[in-house]
């Protein structure tokens, strides 16, 4: 066993946010000396599961095993269908596990991305669920920096109390780079809303919802946001008060 490259592959799987939890299987398939092997494991990302094959193989000419790609499979709640996808490790653009998630459940993600020529250029990069290529796996759309949608700027159009604040607001720009929804503290009058935020280059905006995933408007402050909030979950709970006095055989009054 090469115990160089093993090295370096476990390297390799931590960096690419697996962690070390893995090392022990990878060890154990790099002694067997197969010609090729996957790791199996399964993550929860915000409640919906996520599981991968991590694939491995052995050089033809020595003993050096190369970790090449990783195979995601999403399952939604409520949804039958999975979501698949292969990320290649020797990319223009190395994916993580949680950029990975975050492309699959429908976000963008920020990448330096190296061409041909070997220039760097910065993108968000989406998945293009509408259009596949001939491995199966959906394409890539890119929103270049002359597409126009500027992060920052985006946000400061939104009283969030973390970008008075310089590390609070690198550390939001970071996870929103990264694809994540990222919860934030939005400011209005004498409230303060916890809210989630994600970026939407494809529509230079940024996307608010409520805890319960309910889209908010941007055009709302924070003390008008937490009434129509209140107001929704109050209809809400009368419409179901409603259904079930129906379902009882009772009569509604107007």
């Amino acid at each position: 066993m090469n115990q160089r490259n093993l090295d370096y592959l476990k390297d390799q799987v931590k960096y690419a946010g697996f962690g070390q939890q893995l090392q022990a299987q990878l060890e154990e398939n790099v002694r067997k000396q197969l010609p090729e092997f996957a790791l199996r494991d399964q993550r929860i990302f915000e409640g919906k599961e996520l599981a991968l094959a991590l694939h491995f193989k052995r050089s033809e000419h020595s003993d050096m095993y190369f970790f090449n790609s990783y195979m995601a499979s999403l399952k939604k709640a409520g949804q039958d269908q999975k979501v698949n996808q292969s990320f290649a490790l020797a990319s223009p653009y190395a994916i993580t596990l949680k950029e990975a998630f975050n492309l699959m459940d429908g976000r963008a993600v920020n990448k330096d991305i190296t061409d041909k020529e070997g220039k760097i250029y910065n993108a968000w990069l989406q998945l293009d669920f509408k259009n596949v290529d001939a491995n199966g796996n959906y394409k890539f759309r890119q929103f270049h920096q002359n597409y126009g949608f500027d992060l920052e700027r985006s946000l400061s159009n939104l009283a969030i109390k973390e970008l008075g604040e310089p590390l609070q607001k690198d550390k939001l720009l970071a996870s929103l780079r990264r694809g994540n929804r990222q919860q934030v503290s939005l400011l209005g009058g004498d409230k303060e809303l916890k809210v989630f935020v994600e970026a939407s280059p494809q529509f230079k905006a940024i996307i608010l919802t409520d805890q319960s995933a309910r889209k908010l408007s941007q055009n709302l402050n924070a003390s008008q946001q937490v009434t129509k909030s209140a107001q929704k979950s109050l209809g809400q709970q009368k419409g179901q008060g409603v259904k079930s006095q129906k379902r009882k055989g009772l009569s509604i009054n107007p």
